[in-house]
């Protein structure tokens, strides 16, 4: 490498570095639900659900003397959920319901490491959570839609990403439907009167928002298997033929891409599934739901990557769960990421590359209009910010910046550390941090609290020119932006002789202030200077050759 001087910096230290902290969603403290059963009735001739809920918990301290759960309230519209009683090993207990939370008197104290099934009798029109309707077709169905604390409108749950549980939902419907959630199929049984009983079982902890439930009349096709596991294609019946060739690709490639660079699939099956309670993809752990315009009979390229983002999903988000919800772009930023990154594995760096350029330009856009926002948030409470733009696509250049700043090698290391460790479990930004710490050996502090815990981006405006008589390249280049910190990073400079579309001579530099200027040695005039040929950093420029 050449050698690169630099003239004048400041620097940004790691004692800048801020101290997350959480959402101030209420934790119930010294209780873990393990399972949630659902047992749930449908019928044509209402929309209102008739349930009963087991939910099974574990004490992880003593003390514990109720149970706190959440669940819509009878709204003014007349929407909402009535618990009609609440009971455990055959004892009713007392109960309050109002204020969307569902607070049970326990019959005694709870002591750390026993186990306790409280079941919740209920009924009523869902406010949301639940969209009861016609799908394109004008037919009747039933679709979750709990993204992303919906879940309570009508499931009593801990409805809260930290309290990952296993779930049951024993359907029983008019025999017509067909039924689909998350895990595995355990029964499906024709009633007296025309009505059908199905139970599907997921053994694998998950998140509330991520609990499925779908009816209607489906097309159902087993596509295949992965590691034994079956994937599935579930359609609207009408849909069948275009529905079960949209949807036989890429899931397969793309499950076996993520275990291989990742670690292993948590759960025990894969099903895509349309559903008019989505607009585009939804990751429900086992059963992904998809918009009911996803079936297009051409396997268009706006789908196939749908489809890759929700698979993505199923490590990041699903079976690594962040804590809270200002660690959201753990989910989002990675899955859109990876899903960048199963494109440069299957179709070519060009559409990884121009995937990047896209997002840095959506970035942007939104930061024109909202420039203080944080990708890390800081005690949420509009959960109509959750995400953003810049969870997905800002959080996915995060990553992109980190393979860059670490190497293939060391980033690749880092998540298959931070997926082991986490894997089923929940996560912080934090946790992220450390992973990646440690795989690389490098201190990532500053570049956390710079992309992650900070607003803004970075903005350069400078300009180039050739000193023939030092044989050398000036360039000038200053940091412009109004919001967000002044950021210290590496960034190449791409110098191009005529007639080489590439770059001669690749150099980094060191940003680490406002103002920088710095000398390259060349051996000849060289026709253009770029900043970040090989598109490793997120960042807007207005850099020009110096007039003379």
């Amino acid at each position: 490498m050449r050698a690169v001087w630099l003239l004048g910096t400041t620097l940004l230290t790691a004692a800048t570095v801020a101290v997350p902290s959480v959402d101030n969603y209420q934790r119930r403290i010294g209780i873990d639900v393990e399972n949630y059963r659902f047992e749930l009735t449908l019928s044509d001739d209402t929309d209102e659900v008739v349930g009963r809920t087991t939910v099974s918990l574990r004490f992880t301290a003593n003390g514990s003397t109720k149970l706190l759960l959440d669940l819509g309230s009878v709204n003014p519209d007349g929407a909402g959920m009535t618990v009609s009683s609440v009971a455990s090993n055959g004892r009713a207990l007392t109960f309050v319901h109002d204020r969307d939370v569902l607070r049970v008197a326990l019959a005694e104290s709870g002591r750390s490491g026993t186990r306790l099934d409280v079941v919740v009798e209920y009924r009523g029109e869902p406010a949301s959570g639940l969209r009861i309707g016609p799908n394109k077709y004008g037919e009747r169905t039933f679709f979750s839609d709990n993204w992303p604390n919906r879940a309570r409108s009508w499931l009593p749950t801990v409805d809260h990403p930290y309290d990952k549980a296993m779930n049951e939902f024993v359907v029983t419907a008019p025999a017509h439907y067909q039924v689909v959630s998350n895990g595995l199929l355990v029964e499906e049984t024709d009633l007296p009167e025309g009505a059908r009983r199905t139970h599907w079982r997921q053994s694998v902890p998950i998140a509330s928002w991520l609990y499925v439930l779908g009816v209607a009349r489906f097309a159902v096709q087993h596509v295949g298997d992965f590691d034994g596991k079956p994937i599935q294609t579930w359609v609207y019946a009408r849909d069948r033929e275009a529905g079960f060739y949209d949807f036989a690709v890429p899931t397969k490639q793309v499950m076996e891409f993520y275990s291989d660079y990742v670690g292993p699939y948590a759960y025990e099956k894969l099903a895509n599934i349309t559903s008019p309670a989505t607009g585009g993809g939804m990751e429900a752990a086992t059963a992904i739901m998809y918009g009911e315009n996803s079936v297009t009979g051409d396997r268009s390229v706006r789908w196939r990557n749908v489809i890759i983002h929700e698979v993505a999903h199923q490590w990041f988000g699903n079976a690594v769960t962040e804590s809270d919800w200002d660690d959201v772009w753990l989910s989002e930023g990675f899955a859109t990421y990876f899903t960048l990154l199963f494109i440069e594995h299957a179709y070519g760096r060009d559409e990884f590359v121009a995937g990047l350029r896209s997002s840095a330009q959506r970035v942007f856009s939104q930061y024109e209009t909202d420039p203080e926002y944080r990708i890390v948030h800081d005690d949420l409470e509009d959960m109509s910010r959750v995400t953003s733009g810049a969870t997905y696509q800002k959080g996915s250049w995060v990553l992109h910046m980190l393979r860059g700043r670490m190497g293939d090698e060391a980033f690749w290391a880092g998540v298959k550390s931070y997926y082991a460790r986490y894997m089923n479990g929940n996560a912080t930004t934090t946790d992220f941090r450390i992973a990646m710490e440690e795989a690389s050996g490098l201190d990532l502090r500053v570049f956390f609290q710079q992309w992650l815990y900070s607003g803004g981006n970075p903005r350069f405006e400078g300009w180039w020119d050739y000193d023939p008589s030092a044989q050398a390249v000036r360039i000038e280049l200053n940091q412009s932006q109004i919001a967000g910190p002044t950021y210290t990073m590496p960034l190449e400079v791409g110098i191009h002789f005529e007639g080489s579309h590439t770059p001669s001579v690749l150099e980094t530099v060191s940003i680490d202030g406002r103002f920088h200027r710095f000398v390259i040695p060349v051996d000849a005039e060289p026709s253009n200077v770029t900043l970040d040929p090989n598109v490793w950093t997120l960042f807007e420029a207005d850099f020009q050759p110096r007039s003379r």
